[in-house]
């Protein structure tokens, strides 16, 4: 509540005297003897009595000193050293349970692709490109035949 004696520029606004309420509450039952200078004086102190908070909408579209990233060139450098997790599907379909828990060495399980279709690379999940299988100095590899372009990377991110 603003002091109806003192000027204008000392009164204080709702969320100064909030803060102020919390600590007078917390003095309080600290046990503390304060007057109301003595809360002004540890607001001064904290700086809350001349802070001048940008609003978040403001802060976001500054991009901290960096220039906005647009959808279609955006900034990718913050996060070029997190590891992610790359797998190959060969294929997949569904069965029951019953037939899951009838499964054993020698058993064959059909998939949905055709012998000589490319394989899905994925990356986290999201489908990035396909690929055919090579082997390379006996171990095998996978061969990128088609890419999805990076702007629709980033699009399935979202």
């Amino acid at each position: 509540m603003a002091d109806e004696n003192k000027p204008e520029e000392e009164q204080m606004s709702p969320e100064e005297q909030a803060l102020a309420d919390e600590w007078a509450a917390a003095l309080d039952e600290a046990g503390a003897d304060t007057s109301q200078d003595d809360i002004d004086a540890m607001l001064a102190e904290s700086g809350a009595d001349d802070t001048q908070r940008m609003p978040m909408e403001e802060f976001n579209q500054s991009g901290g000193g960096q220039p906005p990233a647009s959808g279609d060139n955006p900034n990718l450098d913050v996060i070029l050293d997190i590891p992610v997790t790359i797998s190959m599907e060969v294929g997949n379909t569904d069965i029951t349970i019953r037939n899951l828990l009838h499964l054993n060495q020698g058993s064959v399980v059909e998939l949905d692709r055709l012998a000589g279709e490319p394989l899905d690379v994925m990356v986290n999940g999201t489908l990035i490109a396909h690929g055919e299988v090579v082997v390379v100095n006996e171990k095998f590899g996978i061969r990128l035949t088609d890419v999805i372009s990076p702007s629709e990377r980033i699009k399935k991110l979202k």
